[in-house]
């Protein structure tokens, strides 16, 4: 081996005068901070370095946590292949040795005599299981005793601890008997009895600290703030938010979103209950306590179906520690709900999107402040966001959390969709830049594409990307399932809507969403039971009120649709979308001067806040008052407004079909007619 070459272990080496690794004369791909970490570690061979220190040498001073120095070493384990474990070991709390020579004693310390491994392989075989190349297994450089060989065991059912015995004893018994047999077949029984004796133990550990299948769906309750000081509950709500999106990104697992989970906050639910009403198999609760710099976040994992404790574990760091802390809290949680995690799920459980302390805490207390959903506080939740942007301008996910609140506020009629969509545009773009694959960006983009830009398969393309990074992302199910109501493509948007209320099974949206949906769909008695259903779960909300009240009118019930929209409009606090409405309902049922009353009420709404022409156009429709509410729709399409991409499938615009006026707005929105 030259001196620009060290020698790692079987057919890899470090080439120095190169900067990289090598396997059997081919590069291996690492970055280069990864490739100084594995350089670092191996010309101080054998000895333990802090991970301080570590951090110290290749970052030379600069703002980095042990989140970073944590996924340079798993780049360099995933590169290196998984024997690379043994050779580079992290000692739990302390720091990380590469040290060839411990490895190769490890592998000695856990052979297992020829006699043992022929016991295990005939119970195995006799149990019904696969034939094992034992020895081999025993000696792979991964095995541990926590790790083998009860997992390949356990299929062999509940008797394999006696049939070890049983098969122990007949091994025993068939052992040649020559000069000092008898101490020979002692010593085999000896060793035998240990086995089993060890074996019995890893079965019970293994029972005890990892479920014997995986779990495939998880319910984060949100973490309650013990510290005392309300103003830390963007705290515990965020690491309860972050909990649920890095869970979200393990393949074939359920996770229950934000929003129906959150229903849960300040109630002491019985996880049982909890598991029943979301259906899920596992439920975690936590707490967090924070005091000063010191911050204390215990988690419990527990069984739903009989409140039975999976796993829980307490952490202790310091508050600059938290996002390092919640890859690790993910990890450890991960660990517990299946007994193996795929390479691409290690990956996706290990990735940060910043590693600096200040910015992850300037996001959170935007999260917090963007769920209360009224506009100021949506306003506020942009300049935290701004704020963690300008301590980490690569911060992929700030930019797509602003793009999020950017685009609520034309969507609740807060603001003109072009005072907001292109911002939130904007942001969405350069979050994507930074990460193309961050799936929150691609939903905004979506949303973007069909209610500002309306172009129609963009905003496909960006849905579907948005799902295929993750299932899970409701959100996505949800706006794809809006884009194909728009478009009339009803049988679709429905099976979207109701993927995402499997996701989402106690947010009220979803709920009214697919009640609307299906009434676009034609399909009323349908919509009608699931909008009760939504008005039994809360009262006080006022979206599947204006629904049912849309249904009613098609039904030409105009009683019943009005008591309906009127229950809207007092619940929503003065929104014009519910008195819009009801003018038009009360316009069709003939009551003209008070359908005129709904407009002089929308000029009142309309001097504090933000009113949409399509409002007075729709009211003006029902008015019968063609000429007047065409010019309104064509302010509305100036404005790019996103009420107007609804003309085609709303039936209430039916007699205007004919007209060229309205077929010239509906190509120009571009909507198939």
């Amino acid at each position: 081996m030259s001196n620009n070459a060290l020698h790692l272990f079987q057919d890899f080496t470090l080439d120095l005068a190169r900067g990289c690794v090598m396997r059997a004369g081919q590069q291996v791909h690492l970055r280069p901070q990864s490739y100084l970490v594995l350089k670092y570690l191996v010309e101080n061979k054998g000895h333990l370095i802090a991970k301080d220190k570590l951090i110290q040498e290749i970052w030379q001073g600069r703002a980095v946590t042990d989140g970073s120095l944590g996924k340079c070493i798993e780049e360099v384990r995933e590169a290196l292949g998984p024997d690379s474990r043994q050779y580079l070991r992290n000692v739990r709390g302390r720091g990380y040795i590469f040290d060839p020579e411990e490895a190769h004693e490890n592998r000695k310390r856990f052979t297992v005599s020829t006699l043992e491994m022929d016991v295990l392989s005939v119970v195995v075989e006799e149990e019904g299981g696969p034939a094992l190349d034992l020895q081999a297994d025993w000696e792979h450089p991964q095995a541990q005793p926590a790790d083998w060989p009860v997992d390949r065991l356990m299929s062999a059912g509940d008797s394999r601890v006696t049939a070890l015995q049983k098969r122990s004893q007949l091994a025993a018994n068939s052992a040649p008997v020559a000069a000092g047999g008898k101490r020979r077949v002692r010593f085999a029984l000896l060793a035998v009895t240990i086995l089993v004796v060890a074996a019995a133990a890893l079965i019970y550990w293994k029972r005890t600290r990892i479920p014997s299948r995986s779990i495939t769906s998880i319910a984060v309750l949100p973490l309650a703030n013990v510290s005392g000081d309300p103003d830390m509950e963007y705290l515990s709500d965020g690491i309860g938010e972050n909990l649920i999106h890095s869970l979200s990104q393990l393949t074939d697992m359920r996770v229950m979103s934000r929003n129906s989970v959150y229903r849960y906050k300040g109630h002491d639910m019985d996880a049982g209950t909890v598991g029943r009403e979301l259906s899920v198999e596992a439920v975690l609760t936590g707490r967090v306590v924070q005091r000063g710099d010191a911050l204390s976040v215990s988690v419990e994992l527990i069984n739903a179906k009989d409140n039975s404790h999976i796993w829980g574990q307490q952490y202790n760091r310091k508050l600059t520690d938290l996002v390092s802390l919640q890859v690790e809290i993910a990890h450890d949680i991960s660990r517990n709900l299946r007994a193996h995690l795929s390479s691409p799920d290690e990956r996706k459980l290990l990735k940060s999107y910043t590693a600096n302390a200040e910015a992850y805490q300037l996001y959170l207390k935007g999260r917090h402040h963007y769920f209360r959903l009224t506009e100021a506080e949506i306003r506020t939740a942009i300049g935290f966001y701004q704020q963690a942007i300008g301590v980490d301008p690569a911060y992929a996910l700030a930019y797509a959390a602003m793009a999020d609140a950017y685009r609520t506020l034309p969507i609740a009629s807060y603001v003109a969709s072009k005072e907001a969509f292109p911002q939130a545009k904007a942001a969405a773009t350069r979050a994507l830049e930074i990460d193309e694959n961050l799936g929150e960006a691609h939903v905004v983009l979506g949303w973007i594409g069909f209610w500002f830009d309306w172009d129609w398969n963009a905003s496909e393309n960006q849905f579907r990307r948005a799902i295929e990074l993750n299932l899970n992302n409701s959100d996505a199910h949800r706006g794809y399932g809006q884009l194909l109501s728009t478009l009339g493509r009803h049988h679709e948007a429905i099976a979207e809507i109701q993927r995402a209320r499997e996701l989402d099974p106690l947010t009220l949206i979803t709920q009214a969403l697919e009640g609307q949906f299906l009434f676009y769909a034609g399909r009323d008695n349908e919509a009608i039971a699931r909008l009760r259903t939504t008005i039994d779960a809360d009262p006080s909300f006022w979206i599947p009120h204006g629904v049912l009240g849309r249904i009613y009118i098609r039904r030409e019930m105009f009683p019943e649709a009005i008591a309906e929209l009127r229950k809207a409009r007092d619940l929503s606090s003065h929104a014009s979308e519910p008195i819009t409405q009801l003018g038009y309902a009360l316009a069709k049922s003939g009551n003209r001067a008070e359908a005129l009353a709904t407009l002089k009420e929308l000029e009142s709404v309309a001097a504090e806040h933000y009113v949409p022409a399509y409002s007075y156009a729709m009211i003006h429709n029902g008015l019968g008052d063609k000429e007047k509410a065409l010019a309104y729709l064509q302010k509305s399409l100036q404005e790019r407004e996103v009420q107007i991409t609804f003309i085609k499938i709303d039936s209430r615009w039916d007699a205007f079909r004919s007209d060229p006026r309205f077929q010239d707005l509906m190509l120009r929105i571009g909507l198939p007619q």
